[in-house]
């Protein structure tokens, strides 16, 4: 049997929908679908409400109006019931296979509140009876944002209308249609027989002419989600122009729950074979959304009808696709005469368009799935963490399972660098001809917190590769992965290893005593205790010369591995010519918009109230850089994200002193050596905290901060997640998720805002944790600057660079908010 393929090598599943404005054959029934599936399509729209609705609710305004007008104190119409003749749809089995479009002639933001109340009242009947009918997925208009001098004066009675429909249901989902980017000829156009049209005149000023504006829709969606508290029901039905705005605009949309990309005809491009393609540009906006967890739906929008249904004369018993049951229940006992296969042929080829085949929009698209990228190896391995919140380990309190090991030991990139590191460190010690700590003069490898032994293996491979002898010694605490390690001590390293059961902080470093070998694993059960399980004779100890750990959390020193090796590197590592492994660490910070993680948060936080205060391991996927480089072209290439050093953590010995203990510089170090065990006591050393200001080019939405980090294992061999650097440093490398730290409450800011991020490492000699939190400022040069932005949007580069960052530091800062302290201290990390 052929080996299959895994998930990760297939191309993605594009769930295809067919929309037509004004669908003819209603109601949709299995039938229909089952049609519509043999053409490749995976579902349909339906209309949730008959032009007979319409024209009566159309009927009731008129009538309303024509009485204020003749003098009548008429109260605000209502709306009646639907009846069977408002309506085409009913529980079926056809409706899972459905997703309901809202009427398109409403006006939710009008600001005529006679026509803002019929809209609502149009809305809340038709989600209603939608979610009665067990339509899981609804559409609905967007805002219009214009009108006459008046721009998005209407984005918040429509967020209020929204809320309330979301509450007509407990699942049936909203999708909000909206553009990519604000145009002025959007609002132009009224759909036909739009509410819109009988708006009186004294509830709109003329004048005034709004710009395009690439975020503007988005603007108008940030209030919606936020009145409407993020709602996980609410999602974004998001229109695909053919030509794209700014690449920060398509990005922030990348971060925003999409469930829909809506396609219409004009978005596709005639070949001159007759087929269909889509520009590059908008193929890759595709690809890129399609790698979402959950990728979005589809939507071919006025594309043709499915073939078959609009003329039945020429049925096509398959449509470039597979034959349903159905069809072949339906299929004649005989063969056609060649007549009728002329006949249909001629009808076919007078009825087909200049395109190839009966759906070349839905060719188009499925030949566009095919050719899907494939995903990296981080990709494949990530597939199910994206935007997944995990909480930070905590190694030291907790004993890890077997499985969690086996999770961080499937990383080849780490453990192949790791080994580069120590085979480099063995080379170059024996180059320079120095002695090893050891009795016998062999160098001294340690490998603190050894787990299940993946760098003992690395140690051993890399001191035969370097012709070194080593006299290697593992130490781990948790009891069931020592069990582990005697047996691979046993069976594959040849008891060739020391091994010690400890806490770390509480081994006393290497010792040889008569009564002792290699094979013989020394027991300390008590992680604050002197390891009382030794050889009867008196041990003596000696230096440890390579210290190897991979203690690194998603931001370095959250897993506590400062506190880890502070004993070891003080006491027991060599003074004059001692390596840690890694040398250092350095962590770093910039701000992100994550609504999708927010919401999540959000929704955990009824029953877990540290929710928002807890540091997360995540997948970072749906988000978007806030802070980036001016280096931008349009549609093509965003600018680098700005990502800032925060602290750094560097160990190796205190101070290079002589080998003879009597020299003053050794009683300099003893005194050092005295005051840092004491400072160690209380832990304040390793106390850290910054302040760093971001600049914030394009309005947005900040959710949190994300975190990574840089390691130097030795000399330049890296570890690296920092985006700007991990694949110059450690390519493919997937050991470690970035952090998120959120803040409680989301902040808005303007174009060329400044965003200031604080962040504290704290600990009371016990515990561990973060705080953290943030400030939006408007500098001086905002105007100038807002309007150096338009003149990109625009093409017009003529603001130079230089004279804005020279004016910048003579204007005074205006502060617009400030966020709540975000504090880790109920999670803290235990010494």
């Amino acid at each position: 049997m052929e080996p299959t393929s895994s998930p990760a090598e297939n191309p993605p599943v594009y769930c295809v929908i067919q929309h037509e404005s004004k669908r003819q054959q209603l109601p949709i029934t299995l039938d229909t679908v089952r049609q519509a599936q043999d053409c490749k399509y995976d579902m349909l729209t339906t209309p949730i409400t008959t032009p007979s609705f319409h024209h009566r609710v159309r009927t009731l305004l008129s009538a309303h109006f024509s009485d204020l007008n003749l003098g009548h104190d008429a109260t605000t119409p209502t709306v009646s019931s639907l009846s069977a003749t408002d309506t085409s749809i009913t529980p079926s089995e056809a409706v899972s296979q459905l997703v309901g479009v809202a009427s398109t002639w409403v006006d939710l933001s009008s600001p005529d509140p006679i026509i803002h109340n019929i809209s609502r009242q149009v809305l809340e009947l038709e989600i209603s009876y939608a979610s009665f009918c067990g339509l899981a997925n609804v559409v609905v208009p967007g805002p219009k944002l214009q009108y006459g001098c008046s721009h998005g004066e209407g984005v918040v009675q429509y967020a209020y209308a929204i809320q309330e429909l979301l509450a007509l249901s407990n699942y049936t989902q909203i999708s909000i249609h909206l553009p990519m980017m604000y145009h002025p000829d959007q609002d132009r156009g009224d759909v036909e027989d739009s509410l819109s049209l009988f708006m009186r005149q004294e509830y709109v000023e003329e004048g005034g002419k709004s710009r395009q504006d690439c975020l503007g829709t988005w603007d108008a969606w940030h209030v919606i989600r936020t009145l409407c508290r993020y709602s996980s029901r609410l999602f974004v039905a998001l229109s695909i122009p053919r030509h794209h705005p700014a690449i920060h605009a398509q990005s922030r949309w990348h971060s925003e729950p999409l469930r829909l990309l809506s396609l219409t005809a004009q978005t596709f491009l005639p070949k001159p074979d007759g087929d269909l393609h889509l520009t590059r540009t908008t193929q890759a906006l595709i690809h890129q959304y399609m790698r979402l967890r959950t990728p979005p739906w589809i939507l071919l929008c006025d594309v043709g009808p499915i073939p078959a249904l609009s003329n039945p004369e020429a049925k096509v018993s398959h449509a470039n696709g597979f034959i349903s049951a159905n069809v072949l229940n339906d299929a004649e006992s005989h063969s056609p005469t060649p007549a009728e296969v002329t006949q249909n042929d001629h009808h076919i080829s007078r009825t087909s368009t200049k395109y190839k085949g009966p759906t070349p929009h839905l060719s188009c698209i499925r030949k566009l799935q095919q050719k899907s990228p494939m995903k990296s190896i981080i990709e494949q391995f990530g597939a199910w963490y994206q935007d997944y919140l995990q909480g930070p380990l905590q190694p030291l309190s907790d004993n890890l399972e077997s499985m969690t090991y086996e999770v961080f030991e499937k990383d080849p990139v780490k453990y192949d660098l790791y080994e580069s590191a120590i085979r480099r460190a063995l080379t170059g010690w024996a180059s320079e001809k120095k002695s090893g700590s050891s009795p016998s003069g062999n160098i001294v490898v340690a490998v603190v917190g050894a787990g299940r032994g993946p760098l003992v293996t690395r140690a051993l491979r890399a001191s035969k590769d370097a012709g070194t002898k080593i006299e290697l010694w593992a130490v781990e605490k948790n009891p069931n992965a020592f069990v582990f390690l005697q047996r691979h001590n046993e069976l594959l390293w040849s008891s060739q290893v020391h091994l010690v059961q400890s806490d770390m902080r509480s081994w006393d470093g290497p010792f040889l005593s008569t009564s002792t070998q290699a094979s013989q694993p020394y027991h300390s059960h008590h992680p604050h205790a002197k390891s009382h399980h030794q050889p009867s004779s008196t041990p003596r100890h000696h230096k440890i010369d390579i210290l190897i750990s991979e203690l690194l959390g998603s931001f370095a020193d959250n897993e506590l591995s400062p506190e880890c090796l502070d004993h070891l590197t003080t006491h027991h590592l060599n003074r004059t010519d001692g390596i840690s492994i890694p040398a250092s660490y350095t962590s770093y910070l910039t701000p992100i918009a994550a609504p999708k993680l927010h919401a999540d948060i959000a929704s955990r936080t009824p029953n877990d109230p540290t929710a928002p205060n807890t540091p997360y391991v995540v997948m970072l996927h749906a988000i978007d850089f806030l802070s980036t480089s001016p280096d931008e072209i349009d549609t093509v290439a965003k600018g680098e994200p700005i990502i800032k050093e925060a602290w750094s953590f560097t160990h190796r010995p205190p101070i290079p002193i002589n080998k003879d203990d009597d020299t003053p510089s050794a009683n300099s170090w003893m005194k050092m050596r005295d005051a840092t065990t004491k400072s160690h006591n209380d832990n304040k050393h390793n106390t850290r905290s910054t302040r760093l200001t971001f600049p914030i080019p394009h309005r947005g939405c900040v959710h949190g901060l994300a975190g990574y980090f840089e390691a130097v294992l030795y000399d330049n061999i890296h570890l690296s997640t920092n985006p700007k650097t991990m694949e110059l440093k450690s390519p493919d490398m997937m050991s470690w998720f970035p952090i998120y730290f959120p803040l409680k409450t989301p902040l808005y800011m303007p174009d060329n805002s400044l965003l200031t991020a604080t962040l504290r490492r704290c600990t009371d000699g016990r515990k561990v944790w973060y705080e953290w939190m943030v400030e939006t400022y408007l500098d001086g040069y905002a105007a100038a600057s807002c309007d150096d932005n338009r003149n990109r949007e625009s093409g017009d580069r003529s603001v130079v660079k230089g004279e804005v960052k020279g004016e910048m530091k003579n204007k005074k800062r205006v502060r617009l908010g400030v966020s709540e302290v975000g504090s880790s201290r109920g999670s803290a990390c235990v010494m």
